[in-house]
């Protein structure tokens, strides 16, 4: 499987080889389902809280004696049923953490690289160098490659000025690809690898 290397103008100035059993498997939907869920769970922050009736304030002293008025007995004016009562069964905070093993994990981004293959989504650039962190630089490199949509960007190395200019333009995500995760890849319209970032996947994943 070959994919042409182009600069920041769109043009080819080279050509790599993509490892069939890392670009060219037949992406498996039941482990990226499972993989969105546990991603998406693992983003919940789990700081809900409601307080209870024992943890609202006032309700210390019984409204009314238990026999002889006529009305239902009541223990507390901070009962779940009275007005500026406490919350039954309500949220508290709590961990929603739920984990994958590695080599599930390992096939979710290889199916997820192969889909985008397989959809035509992925560019690989020989490099981006930008003399200082503007926006209008990263928006005409965007422009040349005619990228549009929800674009990730994944670089090998960190590049400030790049990861500076493209904060103020919309949909554009550059990630380090330490930081690479299938989700990502799923959830962006366009991917673009870096050529050394691209043959830093390969490496890593090969005969594993």
């Amino acid at each position: 499987m070959k994919i042409d290397v182009l600069d920041i103008k769109g043009k080819k100035v080279d050509e790599i080889t993509l490892k069939k059993e890392i670009f060219g498997i037949e992406p498996n939907e039941t482990v990226l389902a499972q993989y969105v869920r546990v991603y998406r769970t693992n983003q919940r922050q789990g700081t809900s809280s409601t307080l209870n009736r024992g943890e609202v304030s006032g309700g210390g002293k019984k409204p009314w004696k238990q026999k002889g008025t006529g009305r239902a007995r009541v223990g507390s004016t901070r009962n779940p049923i009275w007005v500026h009562g406490g919350v039954a069964h309500g949220p508290k905070p709590k961990d929603w953490t739920l984990k994958l093993p590695k080599k599930v994990k390992r096939l979710a981004l290889i199916s997820a690289l192969s889909s985008a293959v397989e959809k035509k989504k992925l560019t690989v650039l020989d490099k981006i160098e930008i003399e200082s962190p503007k926006s209008k630089l990263v928006s005409e490199i965007v422009k040349n490659l005619d990228l549009k949509g929800s674009t990730l960007i994944v670089l090998n190395e960190k590049n400030d000025n790049l990861l500076l200019g493209s904060r103020n333009i919309l949909g554009l995500n550059p990630t380090l690809l330490n930081n690479l995760n299938a989700y990502d890849i799923l959830n962006a319209r366009n991917v673009v690898f870096m050529k050394d970032a691209i043959l830093g996947v390969q490496k890593k994943y090969e005969n594993k």
